[in-house]
C-alpha cells in the first residue's frame, strides 16, 4: 500500500500526509476496497488540459483526471488534480480550498470503488459520498 503525492508546474499542497492517507484508507475500506498504490499529481490547468487532451481526447479544462489501475478490490490510479481549477471551485461553491482539495481527492477514490457521476441521478450519490466521506475527514 503506498499513497504518494507528486506535483507537475505547481507546490504539493500543504496538508497531513500521514492524516490524509488514514483517511483515503478508512474511506475505501468502507466501500470493501483496500488501497494499493494511489499517486495524486497536482497541476496547472495548462497541464490538465493537455492531459484530458491528449489522453481524454477533451479539450476543456476540469478538477481530476483518475487513469484506473485497479483490479478486484484493491485499488490503484493516478491522479492528476489541477489546484487551480480547485481553488476557483472553492470561489465558486463558497467553500475553504482545503475542504474542496479533499473533496476532490475522496471524489476520485469514489470513482474508483465504483461510483459514477456522468447522469444526473448517479451525481447525487456521488455527492452524497462525497460528504460523508468529508464528515471523517482531517480539518
Amino acid at each position: 500500500m503506498a499513497i504518494i503525492y507528486n506535483a507537475v508546474e505547481v507546490k504539493i499542497p500543504k496538508f497531513k500526509h500521514k492524516e490524509m492517507n488514514l483517511w483515503i484508507q478508512e474511506v475505501a475500506k468502507s466501500y470493501q476496497k483496500k488501497i494499493g498504490e494511489i499517486s495524486y499529481i497536482f497541476c496547472s490547468d495548462k497541464e490538465i488540459l493537455r492531459m484530458n487532451k491528449v489522453y481524454l481526447a477533451h479539450d476543456y479544462y476540469t478538477d481530476i483526471i483518475t487513469f484506473d489501475y485497479s483490479k478486484e478490490d484493491i485499488i490503484s490510479a493516478d491522479m492528476f488534480i489541477s489546484l487551480e481549477t480547485v481553488c476557483s471551485n472553492a470561489k465558486k461553491y463558497c467553500t475553504e480550498e482545503d475542504e474542496e482539495l479533499r473533496r476532490v481527492m475522496i471524489h476520485g477514490i469514489l470513482h474508483l470503488c465504483g461510483f459514477k457521476d456522468k447522469k444526473p441521478e448517479d451525481a447525487v450519490i456521488m455527492r452524497a459520498n462525497e460528504n460523508a466521506a468529508l464528515k471523517l475527514s482531517i480539518k
